[in-house]
């Protein structure tokens, strides 16, 4: 497993705490002929950099936002999310590596209870030290989904064999972590 981009971005080695008021994880679908934009309000998650890399989050379902409240209640029902049967989304790696805008970090992506596969397309965007004295370090990442992979299949038939909703999702992350205190120098 290669740390070299993380090395050259003078990533300190330790345990990061996501700032996830300072951090975005937004996706985008097909509906129609344009593209719906949306993300999720509330998040927590961890990057651990060093010799062994890793990265894991969990994202509340039910904070979902894409600025339309009807949207936003029948995604949260059985005929997408079913937050009240599943609990988070979450993502655990099982690998990083060096490749596509920086790092490529593969894992394990649970919806609806159902665990698969992901690579997050990663850039490194470097540290800086906050004016209270902490190092915070910030990354984006892409990745694109097939929704029926995890059951999430709603659709609406349309003319011409067209359908309402498109089946892939693109995920955006934007992360700015903080260095935990006890590992800072």
């Amino acid at each position: 497993m290669s740390i070299d981009v993380l090395q050259k971005s003078q990533i300190p080695a330790g345990t990061w705490t996501i700032d996830a008021g300072h951090s975005d994880v937004g996706f985008t679908a097909r509906h129609l002929m344009t593209k719906v934009r949306g993300l999720f309000e509330k998040f927590e998650g961890q990057i651990v950099t060093g010799d062994a890399p890793s990265a894991s989050a969990s994202i509340d379902l039910t904070s979902i936002n894409t600025r339309e409240p009807n949207r936003d209640a029948h995604l949260r029902s059985k005929d997408f999310f079913d937050v009240e049967s599943f609990g988070p989304m979450t993502f655990v790696s099982t690998q990083v590596e060096q490749g596509g805008k920086g790092l490529l970090v593969t894992g394990d992506l649970s919806i609806k209870g159902v665990t698969k596969p992901i690579t997050l397309d990663v850039e490194v965007l470097g540290t800086e030290t906050d004016p209270w004295g902490g190092t915070r370090a910030g990354f984006e990442g892409t990745a694109t989904i097939s929704r029926k992979d995890w059951g999430v299949d709603f659709n609406i038939p349309m003319d011409g064999g067209r359908l309402l909703i498109g089946d892939k999702i693109e995920i955006s992350i934007s992360a700015q972590a903080v260095l935990q205190q006890d590992e800072q120098a």
